[in-house]
């Protein structure tokens, strides 16, 4: 099992970067950078390309709607490029509610979408002339809509790789099943070890039957909150605006993904009681009304004998990648956190 760390979107990036260079010297397999309606990740990505020699480095994610295809592929070799051959695409759809509220763009057809967008980045980074009739997107844009000559034109820089290893964060079963066909790894949220198999065994299998067993295995890269020792149970509250926001928040009525993710797990009237108490503006209530029991499944707090028990859930249940966000405001026991992790870690 891979063991990486995740970067969240608020402030101390400098901080940060500075504790990732550190952990890179005790081992860690990879850094994940988030983006959403923060700065975006990749400048971030770049200045940890420049400080760092040796873990890789990854996007978590990059919303297909607010680039096109091309310059995801463009981007992806760049940073590929200034890293040494260390980076990996994390793409997703993202949710109507950053799509649409924040970035003004209409959220549609994300699995056709999806699909096409991948297939267009590997045509770039291969270096073929780029000639792409989806039902999304059209390259070169046909005549009747351009102004163009339309000649098919091909990255002029010589990618250090000419396959790049995408991850999907997906929830969705159709999506689910699309990210186990065709990509290199998946990005699960809110991963609950002992009953992600009722939610998406069957979407992975179905994908995986039509997988190219070149690829290899998926990559089932899984973030989760990180606390060790005998005392940090009161970390579990820590977690719980961010359930709360994701639960209740992200998304009208609906059209949550997370929300149906909690329900799928049994929790479905504490998250309508969340999203109800969300939605109202009443946030505190929210947090109050998540759950120990789902927060403390889905993440890795507790003594040092817990966590072991947890890691193997994890790897039972087909986790190959785990992505740490150390609970904590102090820097050195955050290291220490994933030193002790290294540590327990199913090999």
């Amino acid at each position: 099992m891979r063991i990486g760390i995740a970067m969240d979107y608020p402030g101390g990036f400098h901080e940060a970067v500075d504790r990732v260079v550190e952990l890179e010297k005790c081992g860690i397999d990879i850094v994940v950078v988030a983006e959403a309606y923060s700065f975006d990740a990749v400048s971030q990505l770049g200045y940890l390309a420049a400080r760092t020699s040796r873990v890789e480095l990854a996007s978590g994610v990059l919303p297909i709607y607010i680039r096109t295809p091309t310059l995801l592929a463009m981007t992806a070799a760049g940073l590929d490029f200034v890293s040494g051959g260390r980076f990996h695409l994390g793409i997703g759809t993202s949710g109507p509610q950053v799509i649409e509220g924040f970035h003004g763009v209409e959220f549609d057809a994300p699995i056709g979408r999806t699909r096409e967008v991948v297939e267009i980045c590997r045509q770039v980074w291969r270096r073929e002339r780029l000639h792409y009739e989806g039902k999304h997107y059209q390259i070169p844009l046909p005549a009747d809509r351009g102004t163009g000559l339309g000649n098919a034109l091909r990255l002029i820089n010589h990618p250090v790789r000419e396959r790049i290893p995408i991850s999907i964060a997906a929830l969705g079963p159709k999506n689910v099943e699309l990210t186990a066909e065709i990509a290199e790894g998946w990005v699960p949220v809110l991963f609950y070890p002992e009953q992600a198999g009722l939610v998406w065994g069957q979407a992975l299998a179905a994908g995986s039957a039509k997988r190219d067993p070149t690829m290899g295995p998926l990559d089932v890269m899984v973030g989760t909150a990180l606390a060790i020792g005998a005392d940090v149970d009161d970390r579990l509250g820590w977690t719980k605006p961010q359930l709360a926001l994701y639960i209740g928040g992200m998304g009208a009525k609906g059209r949550n993904f997370y929300h149906k993710v909690a329900t799928r797990y049994g929790f479905g009237d504490v998250a309508d009681r969340i999203q109800q108490l969300y939605l109202a503006g009443r946030r505190q209530e929210a947090i109050d009304a998540v759950p120990d029991e789902l927060a403390r499944g889905i993440s890795l707090i507790g003594p040092r004998g817990f966590i072991a028990e947890r890691l193997a859930a994890f790897a039972d249940a087909g986790v190959t990648t785990l992505l740490v966000r150390p609970v904590t405001a102090v820097s050195g026991e955050a290291v220490r956190y994933i030193e002790q992790l290294l540590q327990l870690r199913p090999s």
